[in-house]
């Protein structure tokens, strides 16, 4: 309803119907505390503030920060206020100089008055507003008679540009502020725990409803959780960053289109420990910031969310919504927060590592066995286990050639105990690759053979 009177774009009605559609049926539960809001407001009341007069020494700030009736509530008292007093300023001036008795029209001319045209308050009223505003319709107007009415004019002049410039720069700064570019940046309603390269994995998705880029985008994440210290003291507010997974080491990324932001649980990060049972017990929550630069106005935007435990689906993957159509890309934002189960075990990292065996080594951060799969000569599978060793591709198809005796005839000829037996590891006729190396000391060999014969 809301989307076909326009107060709500189409993408984002459909968006939350999806992700409805497909969320796991939970039971309701009381509502948990949280320091960022979905929609990234601070969700921290101060109260008993007794300093009250430092938000005056920043006027402008606190202006800025008010709600727009507020300001404009105070930009229309401040106004009124203004003209009022000069108003009654004006009005004791000519009170003063005798510009308000009652005249004879038939009789002699009297004294030339301060402000011509003035005859009431009602009359020094519209003369404090023209003079404020520079509107100047020609029927009122200062004399050379009184030098006090030439300050107050002025006077009030300078006190009118102030108010101006000030209102002008708090209207602007509340439309192009940055977080109005925020509104646009939409982040997935849930995050998932799902394998990523043979590591589990936390996931969301983030994407840009406009065209225009957000310059030098970064993503930052941040683990706040209560802890108790071992001297007992408790900390309500422990925040740990976490990394971002990127090859550069970095958490810059390119926003062109939704990206799917991963940070692999390993043994640096706080939820290594974390299970599919225990991640509802878990008291944290999950910070997102996204720092970037607006490419049209060049202003420094920053957009939050945070992510609790039960916003935290394990086992579950983001389908994709990128699409290549008519040579071009094409992105389905009613899709942005579906998901779809897949097998995963309910078990955190730091067991599934115990499980395959991997232990800590010394001072080593990163998991043997583990590596990344490296496509071309001299690559590396990964390891099936955590004290296996890092091995060639190939050395699980070919063995390693002799270095001892083993003298090789010909490269393009095949070992005997390859073509024998044909074995399982072995298959009849394959080509076999041998390292240049080998190559180059067999020929060596044979060189100084026929030398000693």
């Amino acid at each position: 309803m809301l989307a076909r009177k326009g107060l709500l774009p189409d993408g984002f009605l459909l968006t939350r119907l999806a992700e409805d559609q497909n969320q796991p049926k939970t039971r309701t539960r009381a509502q948990r505390a949280r320091f960022i809001t979905k929609s990234g407001s601070c969700n921290v009341a101060h109260k008993n503030i007794r300093e009250q007069g430092r938000f005056l020494l920043d006027v402008f700030t606190t202006m800025v920060d008010l709600k727009w009736w507020h300001s404009l509530l105070i930009f229309t008292s401040a106004f009124l206020c203004s003209w009022m007093l000069f108003a009654m300023i004006w009005w004791l001036l000519a009170f003063a100089h005798g510009d308000l008795e009652p005249r004879d029209p038939n009789g002699e001319p009297g004294p030339v008055p301060c402000v011509t045209a003035m005859h009431s308050f009602t009359s020094a009223f519209l003369f404090s507003i023209e003079v404020q505003v520079t509107i100047g319709f020609g029927g009122r107007m200062v004399t050379e008679e009184c030098p006090m009415a030439i300050t107050v004019l002025i006077i009030q002049n300078i006190l009118g540009l102030i108010i101006n410039a000030v209102m002008l720069g708090c209207v602007f700064m509340k439309t192009a502020q940055a977080n109005r570019r925020a509104e646009t940046l939409i982040f997935s309603r849930n995050a998932v725990i799902a394998p990523r390269n043979g590591r589990p994995a936390f996931m969301f998705r983030v994407g840009d409803l406009r065209k225009s880029m957000i310059i030098s985008a970064t993503i930052q994440l941040q683990v706040i959780r209560r802890t108790v210290t071992t001297e007992g003291e408790v900390i309500p507010v422990c925040q740990l960053d976490i990394q971002v997974e990127n090859p550069l080491r970095s958490n810059g990324i390119f926003l062109v289109s939704p990206l799917i932001i991963s940070h692999t649980i390993d043994r640096g990060s706080p939820l290594y420990e974390m299970s599919a049972h225990s991640l509802a017990a878990e008291d944290l929550e999950i910070i997102v910031i996204l720092e970037g630069v607006v490419e049209t106005t060049g202003i420094t935007m920053q957009a939050r969310t945070s992510y609790t435990p039960e916003e935290i689906l394990w086992g579950r993957r983001f389908v994709s919504i990128i699409t290549e159509e008519d040579g071009r890309y094409c992105v389905d934002y009613s899709k942005f927060g579906n998901t779809v189960p897949i097998r995963m075990p309910s078990l955190s990292s730091k067991d599934l590592d115990q499980t395959r065996g991997v232990q800590d080594c010394g001072n080593e951060s990163h998991l043997q066995g583990w590596g990344l799969v490296r496509a071309g000569r001299g690559g590396f599978r990964r390891g099936r286990g955590g004290g296996e060793s890092a091995q060639p591709w190939y050395a699980s198809v070919y063995p390693p050639a002799p270095q001892t005796h083993g003298i090789l005839k010909d490269h393009h000829q095949e070992e005997p105990s390859a073509v024998s037996d044909g074995g399982p590891g072995e298959r009849r006729g394959q080509k076999k690759t041998v390292m240049l190396e080998v190559i180059g000391r067999q020929m060596e060999e044979d060189s100084l053979g026929e030398i000693s014969d």
